[in-house]
């Protein structure tokens, strides 16, 4: 993957080949995951061939594509649905998978230039969007709703036809949110990564930037790996393993993202009824199922159970330590203010990221004129919404807390580790370390 030149360190090979393995990979990881999701929630047994054609569309919706439902019973019904909602858990892994093939060949580099940073992730950009144009015209599928009991059953009667139920992908939205959903975790990758190369008129930036960015992602794992935890003991302890696999393995980071920030006393708004609702835990179905818009928070989830508010010490812990995390990576004569700013505002961005992709909106429905609504297992709605606001100045207060405590702490633990004493973390910057070696061994890219 990598050659030396005569007179300087490696130079990293990132052709086509290596564009397309990373692209292969990140398509092979968020397919298995959704695959196997989608297959312990029972997706498997859906007529007419459907799944693996619902496991493309799981992929497709996980990196920002858009998918259409619809519905078909005669032309006396009318239908309605809508589906905004991302598989987080296939999003995080296929996230982690492409951003690992496109830092790989970069690796050993202290500095690349802006125009070869570009080409490489042009590269990959060409090839994900004609595999998520592949995805999408999979991505389609629609099949009969076998009669039953409820208003499948009734719909039949009155009918005397089958309700058939579809979905489609909108191509060009998908090949727009999807570019941009590269685009994102290729910056993500950049910025969070210790060892990635940057164009050399913004290593001043790193310092800066980096500790922070890099803290965020290692609170957001955090976050799932803490979640998992959980979900592997309500497997155990509480049966229907199945149905909690396969939450953890298509909405685990949205059902943990969505508790850290209610552990920050961040509010969302919503509500659930008819076959819908927030499978784990089911405390969060239990607020949202009432006839009005419910508002979800620590003191609404507290009347339900008062171990709630373990998610504000949870939220603490985690908190601090990615303070230190980002005060061990940051320059040891950073100003202990500067930093809390730093992390105040990674927090609130991670915040806002959070919010943003962690919104539900499902609604299905079919009526007939004179009749309404057809209630049972067609009908029905859920969403979830944050006040952005409100969370975005708990975030802020939060990450000020946290960064002024995390710089004293990092000084604390660096002497009981023996690392040094009196600074408030490493001097420098890996890539700042090597930004030296790289000028001088490399033309061209070295000067930016």
């Amino acid at each position: 993957m990598s050659a030396h030149s005569p007179s300087g360190p490696p130079v990293a090979r990132h052709g086509w080949a290596q564009a397309l393995a990373t692209v292969l990979a990140g398509l092979a990881a968020t397919g298995a995951v959704a695959a196997l999701g989608l297959w312990a929630a029972g997706a498997a047994d859906l007529p007419g061939g459907a799944f693996p054609r619902i496991v493309a569309a799981t992929v497709v919706t996980a990196v920002g594509g858009a998918v259409e439902f619809s519905g078909d019973a005669g032309g006396l019904v009318g239908t309605e649905s809508g589906l905004t909602v991302m598989p987080l858990s296939v999003t995080l892994v296929g996230a982690l998978t492409v951003g690992w093939g496109f830092l790989r060949p970069l690796r050993h580099r202290a500095v690349a230039g802006a125009a070869e940073l570009a080409g490489w992730a042009g590269r990959i950009a060409v090839l994900w969007l004609l595999a998520l144009l592949a995805l999408a015209s999979t991505a389609r599928h629609s099949f009969e709703l076998s009669p039953g009991e409820g208003a499948v059953d009734e719909l039949g009667e009155l009918l005397g036809v089958l309700p058939r139920v579809g979905f489609t992908t909108d191509v060009p939205l998908t090949l727009l949110f999807g570019l941009l959903w590269l685009a994102g975790v290729v910056v993500l990758a950049l910025l969070v990564s210790r060892g990635a190369p940057l164009p050399g008129r913004l290593l001043r930036f790193q310092a800066s930037v980096r500790p922070a960015a890099h803290a965020m992602v290692v609170l957001l794992l955090a976050c799932v790996a803490v979640g998992a935890v959980a979900g592997l003991v309500v497997a155990a302890t509480r049966g229907q393993p199945a149905g909690t696999f396969a939450v953890l393995l298509l909405g685990l980071p949205n059902v943990a993202w969505l508790a850290f920030t209610l552990g920050l006393g961040a509010t969302w708004d919503g509500r659930a009824e008819g076959p819908f609702g927030l499978p784990m835990p089911q405390v969060l179905d239990e607020v949202l199922r009432t006839p009005d818009v419910s508002a979800l928070n620590l003191r609404t989830l507290a009347e339900h159970g008062g171990r709630v508010w373990w998610l504000v010490a949870v939220d603490a812990v985690l908190l601090l330590t990615a303070a230190v995390v980002a005060a061990g990576r940051s320059p040891a004569r950073l100003p202990v203010r500067r930093h809390a700013v730093h992390l105040a505002v990674a927090l609130a961005l991670t915040v806002l990221t959070v919010c943003l992709v962690g919104r539900i909106s499902v609604h299905v429905g079919l009526s007939v004129p004179g009749i309404g609504d057809l209630g049972g297992a067609l009908s029905g709605e859920l969403f979830l919404r944050p006040r952005l606001w409100t969370a975005l100045g708990l975030a802020l207060l939060w990450g000020l807390a946290a960064g002024f405590l995390g710089v004293p702490l990092a000084r604390w633990a660096g002497r009981r580790s023996g690392r040094g004493r009196g600074g408030g973390g490493v001097p420098g910057d890996a890539g700042a370390r090597r930004a030296g070696r790289g000028r001088r061994g490399t033309r061209g890219p070295g000067r930016g």
